[in-house]
């Protein structure tokens, strides 16, 4: 079964990792994104190797977005980003072809210990079925 493993973040993490902290995102060190970075390749590298691995990536920060919704008229509307009313945006993902909900948490589990400054905001990481074309929605 496949499965979205989504992480999130703020506009202010992305700076804190940029060396930029604030209140609840202290600015990260160069060795603090090697470190991020060394944790996270390992767990992609591994899920290569298994065949868990379908994709995944880290997103631009939340300032780099567009929001588009339909305008009075039924025409686009466009606003740039960051958005005042969403705190957490999802900060990258993966997807992941795993046996059970099970394997899934425990690569989740993984994610969870990856080394952040101290003080940094954790956030919850979002495991979510893929729906496959047949059953319930």
């Amino acid at each position: 079964m496949k499965y979205l493993v989504m992480i999130q973040g703020t506009q202010a993490d992305y700076e804190a990792q940029a060396g930029k902290g604030s209140a609840g995102a202290p600015a990260w060190t160069e060795q603090d994104m090697q470190a991020m970075f060394a944790h996270m390749s390992a767990i992609n590298n591994d899920l290569a190797e298994t065949g868990e691995m379908v994709d995944g990536n880290g997103l631009t920060p939340p300032a780099q977005a567009r929001f588009v919704e339909p305008g009075p008229d039924g025409k686009p509307v466009i606003t740039d980003g960051p958005y005042s009313e969403t705190k957490e945006v999802l900060a990258g993902y993966w997807v992941l072809d795993c046996v059970s909900l099970e394997r899934v948490t425990e690569i989740v589990g993984r994610i969870l210990e990856s080394p952040v400054p101290e003080g940094t905001q954790r956030y919850p990481v979002v495991i979510r079925p893929l729906f496959d074309g047949g059953g319930d929605v």
